[in-house]
Formats: C-alpha cells, structure tokens, sequence
C-alpha cells in the first residue's frame, strides 16, 4: 500500500497548500516542503529491499473492461522516483521566494505534478499509466501559463499540444494492444504482463509501437519532436523549468526502456537505426543550435535536447551496458540539468533579464554563483569523475557494439557540449563587468539556502561519478529482464516464421 499511499500523499498535501494560502501565504510552500520531504524518506527506506519487483498494489478498478489499479515498483522506478522526490524538493526552493502570487494555486500545481510522474513510474497497467500520463501534464500547463514570462500563453499552449496530441496516438496503440489480447485469450487486459504475451505481426508492431515511440520522443524530447522545450524552459518559472528538466523529460525515456522496447521487440530491433540516426542529429544539431542562442534558458535547453539523446542512442543500441548508460545520462541529467536552469532562474529574478549580451564580468561581484556555475557546466560537458561522464561513455560504448559510424558521429556532441558550456562561462561570468543595463544592488550572490541545494546536487553528482556501481546495481535486474523480454519475444517470433503470429491463428486456446 505504500505506493499508493505515496500518490495519496502528494495529491492531498496539494490540495491543504491550495487551501492553506487564505489563511497564511506562506504555508503552502511549507506544507508542499514536508509532504515531497515525506515521500523522499517512504522510498529511501525501500533502498534496503531484495531485488525485483520490491513492492506491488494490485486491486480491480474497472473489471468489465480488464483495468485495475496496478501499481508496482523495481529498482529502475526506484531511483527515478528517489529522483522525482529530490528534485522536487529542489523545485519548491526554487520558488520560495520567486513564487509571491496564488501561491497555494502554485504548489497545487507543481505537487500534483509530482503525484503523475510517481503515477507514471509505477503504473503497470497501461490504461492507469495513460491516466498518470495526462495526469503530470495539465498541471505543468497551469504552472507555465500563469507563473510564467512574458510569451507564457503561447509556449503553455504549443507544450499542452504536442504532448496531448502525441499522447492521443498512444492512447490508440494501448487501445489496440487491449483489443489484440481480448481476441487472443478471450478477456480484456490492459496489465502490462498480459500485454507482454499479446503477438503481431511485424507491419503492425511497428504501426502500434510508433504510437508509443512518438509521444516518448516527443516528451524525451528528440527531433523532430522537440520544438516545443525551448520555449516552455525560457517562458516557465525557475521551478517549472527544474521539473520540466529534472522529471519530465525522464518519463518519455522510462516509456521507452519500459514498454517500447519489451512490448514491441521485433519492431524495436528494426526500427533501431532510425531511432539512433534521430538520436545522433539531436545530439549534434541542438548543441549547435545552442550557440546561436543569446537567452539563456533557450541555450540550456537545447543542450537538454542534445544530452537526452544519448539516452535514446543508449536505448536503441538494445543491449546491456548501453541502456545502464542511457539509465545513468538520466539521473545525472537530472541534477546538473536542474541546477543550471535554477541558477538561469535566478539570475534572472535578479536583473531581471535572461539575454547574455546583458551580462558579462559577474565572477567578481557573486563568486559563490560563478563558482557553483562552473561545476556545473563542467559536469554537463562530461568531466570524468562526475555522473554525467558515466553516463555518456556507458551508452556511447553500448552503442559502439551496435552501429559504429553512428556512435563515432555521436561523439562529435562532447566535443560541441564542451564548447558551448565554456563559451556560457565566458559569456556571463568573465570579461568585462557590464552593469549598463541591470540594476547593480540587485546582483546578489548565492544565499545560504541556495547554496545548500546546489550543495547536495553536487555531492549526488560526485557520488553518481565516484561510486555509479551502487546506481548501477539497481537497474541491473531490470535492465536485464527487459532485454530478455526481447530476446526471448524475438526467438519465438524467429521460429514461426518471419513475422509474429497471433497465438489465434496458430491454433492456441484462449
């Protein structure tokens, strides 16, 4: 019951910060920090469990149409929900003293936000995972389009419709998937696992599996998919931005590791250069597109664009080291992703501007800020020794195995991603000073509550580089499971011929 108790926490803790704002304006942020606190520490005490399937909730929501709240976690979800709640806590001290207005309306928002991708990574039945899936993005709609800046109307609406259309098409493949078991074995399911024995034929396991893969790459997000993040990163406030970053992005790379690639493994295996082709061309044209950039939330996030395409190389490259690598990219992305938006962010509430024309020389006047700047633009062009670098090398050298000139090109991006992260530096911090255009009293440097959040961010960074076995570890199990998932689903479908065949027409009793 824990994980739905965990869901059942956040939602309710946002609705007492919503209600909490009447009385006093600054319990909701307050009410938001120990509720996201709280689920922090119910899935750490889980890090001691055995492996597998750790904890499960199983009980019949719709019966006549097979759906049921089915709810289970493993060392994958695990740390990405450990993720989730971390990087939650960072997004409410982002918006401590950003967030002034409707504050309780804010913290509604960004905690029923949390409660969709805790939804989405522990959902194992796919019509609930569908429902966690809008249940994340109406709220980060709210979060862009009244706490943004000044275009906010227009980058809340372009957001909300390319991921409810391409989540349309999703919804459409789940809705066949169910319709494909109830002809196969007599029942409706929409359960992962029953799901997992559903066979296709190759044209349409691929018609259905691009259904899943468009609204995944549109979410990750990859070309030509990507068009959107730019402008939600640079209109959405410090705290949306590090969601957006931190969390979000995750979801549409766990869609990918956890259902594409088992529930579709022929289709997977053929469409795999194209999803690595796409991958590579993210990685080096968003990193190009990033130096035309003179905003600085544009620029870092078009250099999200460019590091979550190692993710998906990682995942296409189908094989063991690549997707531990794709799993590590996630979490370290994470973190340094997070805090560079939130140093963006507060820059920008600072002086009130985003352009780096604007800035230049601020290395003497907030040396904390240009310091925790520096280690972070370090750690996202892969320095060895951090999280990022693990990453990176664990699915470039997975995907070596796979397609050679392809990672060959990819590895071009760390050679851009140093570039651009310098030229950042060079942009903002040394030079010249220029205060023509800011107001000087209000460049201040870091506080003590900052610096503890980038702090931590730090340590788990440096431990993700120092020490990735213990990361490593618990994805193992289901990294591997997934991958036998495959193996397995293409053996068979190898034995009866070379398309997958409907147990129906071979003659199988439902």
């Amino acid at each position: 019951m824990i994980l739905a108790a965990l869901i059942s926490l956040l939602i309710i803790g946002g609705l007492l910060a919503w209600l909490s704002d009447r009385f006093n304006p600054a319990l909701p942020r307050i009410i938001a920090l120990v509720t996201v606190f709280g689920v922090l520490l119910l899935m750490l005490d889980l890090l001691g469990e055995d492996k597998g399937w750790i904890t499960v909730i199983d009980v019949s929501w719709l019966p006549r149409f097979g759906i049921s709240f089915y709810l289970a976690v493993d060392g994958l979800s695990l740390l990405l929900i450990i993720l989730t709640a971390f990087l939650g806590l960072i997004a409410i001290g982002a918006a401590w003293d950003e967030i002034t207005e409707r504050a309780g309306f804010f913290y509604f928002n960004l905690l029923w936000t949390l409660a969709g991708v805790v939804g989405v990574f522990t959902a194992l039945d796919l019509f609930l995972f569908f429902f966690f899936w809008e249940v994340m993005l109406i709220p980060m709609y709210f979060i862009i389009a009244i706490w943004g800046h000044e275009n906010k109307n227009y980058a809340a609406m372009k957001f909300f419709i390319f991921t409810q259309v391409t989540g349309m098409l999703m919804l459409v493949s789940i809705l066949i998937m169910a319709y494909f078991h109830y002809l196969q074995f007599g029942v409706m399911s929409f359960s992962y696992e029953d799901l997992m024995r559903v066979s296709t034929s190759g044209e349409t396991q691929l018609l259905i599996m691009l259904g899943f893969f468009i609204a995944f790459a549109t979410k990750l997000p990859s070309i030509p998919f990507h068009s959107w993040l730019p402008d939600a990163h640079s209109q959405a406030p410090t705290a949306g931005s590090v969601i957006l970053a931190g969390i979000l992005l995750k979801t549409g790379a766990y869609g990918l590791i956890r259902f594409v690639v088992p529930l579709f493994p022929e289709a997977a295996m053929e469409f795999a250069p194209v999803a690595m082709t796409l991958a590579t061309i993210s990685i080096l044209y968003c990193a190009k597109v990033a130096f035309a950039q003179q905003d600085i939330k544009r620029l870092i996030a078009y250099t999200s664009v460019s590091h979550m395409g190692f993710v998906m190389l990682g995942v296409f490259a189908l094989n063991e080291l690549a997707l531990q690598g794709a799993v590590m990219t996630m979490l370290a992305h994470g973190l340094s992703a997070a805090a560079l938006f939130m140093l963006a962010g507060g820059l920008q509430h600072r002086i009130h501007t985003r352009n780096m024309t604007e800035m230049g020389g601020f290395w003497v006047r907030v040396p904390r800020m240009a310091v925790v700047a520096m280690f972070f633009s370090v750690a996202a062009l892969g320095m060895p020794g951090l999280g990022n670098f693990v990453g990176e090398f664990l699915s470039l050298l997975g995907a070596f195995q796979a397609n050679l000139w392809l990672t060959v090109i990819a590895c071009f991006g760390l050679v851009l991603a140093s570039v651009y992260s310098l030229w950042v530096l060079q942009q903002v911090f040394q030079g010249k000073y220029n205060n023509s255009s800011i107001d000087e009293s209000k460049l201040t440097d870091l506080t003590k509550r900052e610096m503890l959040f980038f702090g931590v961010m730090m340590i788990g960074l440096v431990w993700m580089g120092l020490h990735p076995q213990s990361f490593l570890d618990l994805s193992a199990g289901t990294l591997s499971d997934v991958l036998t998932a495959n193996s397995t689903t293409t053996v068979e479908s190898v034995a009866v011929g070379t398309e997958l065949v409907p147990p129906v027409l071979l003659g199988a009793t439902p």
